[in-house]
């Protein structure tokens, strides 16, 4: 059968192939430690797996409304009032099968063909495929370690034209961990509110891993509100990554769009993890804040390591649990069988060399870079960190 064109305009991610080398390495008996994946190694806390338990005894197991149920949206609602100040009604909000639908969901029923988005990079990977799916044209604005890879306003105000119809970023940041202020958000918001005809997306996945204090939004600044689409989830804060849901909250005619796209692919989440998000979004955050300042303490450890480390640049991330140093100034360099010419060579140098994962920067739009996920126990950190010390003092 002769496949669909559209498929030529999406590889698969970066960070999804570096966990299937890593798989298959270990069953081929190695010894491999994987920094690759964003995923929590905590378990669930146990009352939300209680209410998954509770949900299937009382017959929650059938159809979901494709929105989600209301008393998940009425959930998420006030959770929004809560933690973020923001007032969102039920319309203004849908469920979907994990964070990465919610933002397919928005592209597909944002962007037309030939619409400029703008992604400042670095960024997270499945942002511009799903541009490149609905047919419109990314625009990278490049942020680099000197700025803490944040975006400002002047670059911001320089990139947008007329044709622009989409802004996407993540704060806190995957890969780099920034984590943008509200000082720094309403520079930016200036330039948005002279510039009515763009959109906002802003996923806000890593909220809860924030060592800065309180989680900004960018939906905060009024003017902005019916423009902003906010996508978040229950996958990074609440160790929840296997239930796949995530939620959108925007304009009232994007959620109906929404609902429209959804229900053509997925129909509603899986009912027994929406129930299961109800007690989540409703309950203490006692068990997440272990979780974020169990996540600092590596944040600490592997950033004062990598500092240690002759020839890498780092900055301190500020939220979310990645490292992303640059190590350019290892390209040209050999251990006199491998030659390291990219950050591609680099990663997959450390995977055979240190058998520690990681993914290469080119894939969140940063060549110079590559992501380490400090998402695992310290003891597989200290290891891993002792492997690429190693391993990286052979190359001359």
């Amino acid at each position: 059968m002769q496949l669909a064109k559209r498929l030529d305009r999406i590889s698969e991610p970066q960070t999804i192939k570096m966990a299937k080398l890593g798989r298959e390495l270990k069953a081929q008996g190695c010894d491999l430690i994987d920094l690759s994946l964003g995923e929590p190694d905590f378990s669930t806390p146990a009352f939300i797996c209680r209410a998954a338990t509770e949900a299937m005894s009382e017959g929650y197991t059938k159809y979901t409304p494709v929105v989600g149920y209301p008393e998940l949206r009425k959930a998420i609602s006030e959770k929004l009032k809560r933690d973020n100040g923001l007032d969102y009604a039920i319309d203004e909000i849908i469920v979907s099968t994990g964070a990465k639908q919610s933002l397919a969901n928005a592209v597909l029923s944002l962007v037309n063909p030939g619409d400029e988005v703008i992604i400042p990079t670095p960024y997270w990977v499945t942002y511009s495929a799903l541009v490149s799916l609905s047919e419109g044209k990314v625009k990278y604005v490049d942020c680099t370690i000197d700025t803490n890879f944040k975006l400002t306003p002047d670059r911001l105000e320089a990139a947008i034209t007329p044709n622009t119809k989409l802004f996407i970023f993540s704060s806190p940041c995957n890969p780099t961990g920034s984590v943008y202020s509200k000082a720094e958000l309403a520079g930016l918001a200036e330039v948005f509110k002279r510039h009515p005809h763009v959109g906002i997306i802003s996923d806000e996945i890593y909220e809860y891993i924030n060592y800065n204090g309180s989680h900004e939004s960018i939906a905060q600044f009024t003017e902005l509100k019916d423009r902003v689409v906010i996508v978040n989830g229950m996958s990074k804060g609440f160790a929840m990554t296997g239930w796949r849901l995530g939620y959108l909250a925007g304009p009232k005619d994007l959620v109906q769009a929404c609902e429209k796209m959804q229900g053509q692919f997925t129909s509603g989440t899986n009912s027994i993890t929406q129930r299961a998000s109800i007690a989540a979004l409703s309950g203490s955050l006692e068990e997440t804040y272990k979780m974020r300042d169990a996540f600092r303490e590596r944040r600490d450890f592997v950033i004062d390591a990598l500092s240690r480390i002759e020839g890498i640049r780092i900055n301190n991330p500020e939220g979310a649990f990645y490292a992303f140093p640059n190590i350019s100034a290892f390209f040209g360099k050999s251990d006199g069988t491998t030659t390291i010419n990219n950050d591609e060579d680099f990663s997959m140098y450390l995977l055979h060399k240190a058998h520690v994962s990681t993914v290469n920067g080119a894939a969140f739009g940063n060549a110079n870079c590559i992501r380490i996920s400090f998402a695992t126990s310290m003891e597989k950190l200290q290891a891993a960190m002792d492997r690429i010390r190693k391993a990286l003092s052979e190359l001359k």
